[in-house]
């Protein structure tokens, strides 16, 4: 999938990825895509519902191994 950045969360637990993933996507621009990598199991429960939230769309994840891979494109 394309990306315009990624971030890496790895190593961190909830809620340190979705606060970070908040500060990032403000610093892309409007339609960009962030890729997120995680490696709490959290994080599948939590981005979706992140986005539904605040209005940005996740365009899907991918397992990379332990690794969980978000594409979150910029709406808000």
């Amino acid at each position: 999938m394309e990306k315009d950045t990624t971030f890496d969360a790895c190593g961190l637990l909830c809620p340190i990825p979705i606060l970070k993933t908040a500060q990032q996507i403000k610093q892309i621009g409007m339609g960009q895509v962030l890729e997120v990598l995680a490696d709490d199991e959290g994080a599948r429960e939590d981005f979706p519902a992140w986005c539904d939230q605040t209005g940005n769309e996740l365009l899907g994840m991918k397992e990379d191994g332990d690794v969980l891979k978000f594409y979150i494109r910029r709406k808000v």
